[in-house]
């Protein structure tokens, strides 16, 4: 599928192509709504930080095109340097680094963090750089292991998320949840996408 861009025919009707048409489908925001961000890590923010094993990373390159990555780790492994500046570890992985590579070109990211069983998320946007610090990175290690490089972030705005989306999906109870017989086999997806692209996978 390709991309559109610039003048290139729209893949959907009725597409809206301002804020003016849009703002009368969705209503104005209350208030509280609107000023509920804050600049700074306070209090409430350091403690849903230490309760968070899982955070989603959004970062797009310089074109503008967009990636996101979940991040996973013991409760609290993102750490809170100060009030404007947190830090996590990037591991080693598959190698592809897709998230890093974009930060190189565009510092901008956003962050969603989840807590099991919480129905509300922490959404928290900044800039980030990626470090090799020594000392920064000994205070990340794992098993014994120090972190390939560290990513701090420059927090811009944060602000507690609804719990709707949490709530209709009922992501947190067990009992919508899919028998192990029924999950997505990942080895089979893998295999047949490598194989759409002409690569066959050796044992």
């Amino acid at each position: 599928m390709s991309l559109t861009s610039g003048n290139d025919h729209p893949p959907f009707p009725g597409i809206i192509q301002s804020l003016e048409e849009l703002r009368p489908r969705v209503g104005e925001p209350h208030p509280a709504v609107q000023n509920k961000a804050i600049s700074s890590i306070d209090d409430h923010i350091r403690a849903f930080l230490a309760k968070s094993p899982l955070f989603f990373l959004s970062t797009s390159n310089k074109d503008g095109l967009c990636d996101v990555s979940p991040r996973g780790d013991h409760p609290g492994f993102v750490r809170v340097l100060d009030d404007r500046r947190l830090i996590y570890p990037e591991r080693l992985g598959n190698r592809r680094i897709d998230s890093m590579q974009n930060l190189l070109d565009n510092p901008q990211v956003g962050m969603v963090f989840v807590i099991p069983g919480v129905d509300i998320v922490l959404r928290i946007n900044g800039r980030a750089w990626l470090t090799q610090d020594e000392q920064l990175l000994a205070d990340m290690q794992l098993n014994g292991k120090l972190p390939v490089v560290a990513v701090g972030v420059e927090v811009q705005e944060c602000f507690v998320h609804c719990s709707r989306a949490l709530k209709l999906s009922k992501v947190w109870d067990q009992d919508t949840w899919l028998p192990e017989q029924e999950h997505p086999d990942s080895m089979a997806m893998f295999r047949a996408h490598l194989a759409l692209n002409g690569v066959e996978l050796k044992e």
